[in-house]
């Protein structure tokens, strides 16, 4: 599995708070949470074509 870039997100502490709530909901963790507001936004705007690696990467 290739590695995930790490970065720092600053962020308002009530948005933080849904985030966390929502995370907890779905049984998951506030990062992971994140990475799937992200990517389903990147895909719903047409600019995330792939989100699986081909096996011969």
């Amino acid at each position: 599995m290739a590695e995930k870039k790490r970065f720092l997100l600053r962020i308002d502490q009530q948005i933080y708070d849904a985030l966390e709530k929502w995370a907890e909901d779905e049984f998951r963790s506030v990062n992971a949470q994140i990475e799937i507001i992200i990517k389903k936004g990147l895909k719903d705007s047409g600019r995330l074509k792939n989100s699986r690696r081909k096996k011969d990467e």
